[in-house]
């Protein structure tokens, strides 16, 4: 049996992480000690190394937990899956890499690069998923107001909006040791709140569900994970409590 602080070192995640996991009821451990820690056995292991592979080829953690709570799942047919989808991202990531070295070329060596070749990696075929995924989750119409209002923008106040969210996010790995109810970390939420308003101005109830989404997606999470390990889900908790405190149930 393994504790949480092990299994996490085993998988390479953090234990703020897996006690994610448990919390939502995706992973929880098979049994608790004596002394009230949680202890997690092989079969959890093999279930989290499931878990870790979605996570990687973008599935949500709802459809995760659906996929691995089937009674049945077939654990070989979906790593022999998994296999195939590796291979398939071997191109996309060898592109990136390619991508990569050009520009730290140019970063060091002053080498001419055309702009858009920064960010080649992305396709107009990505971005356009990605404004569709919104369209089907959310209402059609906030999401083509939040891109006309984002068009709308100057090239130069499109870099101070994105400068301001990166100070906030790394602000916030800064503070991440406090807890996600500390005043600072609440602060932070809050300048995050108006930030947001830059693109579109969510209600009060969609602020959880929106942070939770940071932590589930892994397009977004690897964003977060940039800053510091974990602060995709300590976000997710910063946030809840961030509405649990200024917008209590009526």
């Amino acid at each position: 049996m393994k504790t949480v602080k092990q299994l996490a070192d085993l998988a390479g995640i953090t234990a703020r992480t897996l006690r994610w996991y448990d919390r939502i009821g995706l992973l929880e451990p098979s049994r608790s000690g004596d002394n009230g820690y949680r202890l997690y056995g092989e079969e959890d292991a093999l279930v989290l190394q499931q878990i870790l592979f979605y996570r990687e080829l973008g599935l949500p953690l709802e459809e995760i937990a659906r996929i691995v709570k089937d009674p049945a799942f077939d654990p070989l047919a979906a790593l022999e899956s998994h296999r195939a989808a590796i291979a398939d991202r071997i191109g996309r990531l060898r592109r990136l890499a390619e991508s990569v070295d050009e520009t730290i070329a140019h970063l060091k060596e002053g080498l001419i690069m055309e702009e858009k070749k920064l960010f080649r990696a992305f396709s107009e075929e990505e971005t356009e998923a990605l404004r569709k995924e919104a369209e089907a989750e959310y209402d059609p119409e906030t999401v083509r107001a939040s891109h006309r209002l984002w068009n709308s923008y100057s090239g130069a106040k499109k870099k101070e909006i994105l400068d301001e969210g990166n100070r906030i996010y790394a602000e916030l790995a800064k503070e991440m040791s406090k807890g996600p109810g500390a005043p600072e970390v609440q602060a932070l939420v809050g300048r995050w709140r108006e930030h947001m308003s830059n693109f579109w101005t969510p209600e009060p109830e969609q602020l959880a569900p929106l942070a939770a989404m940071y932590a589930e997606d892994p397009r977004f999470r690897s964003n977060f994970e940039s800053f510091a390990p974990g602060l995709a889900e300590f976000m997710a908790e910063a946030v809840a409590e961030y509405v649990r405190l200024n917008f209590p149930p009526a």
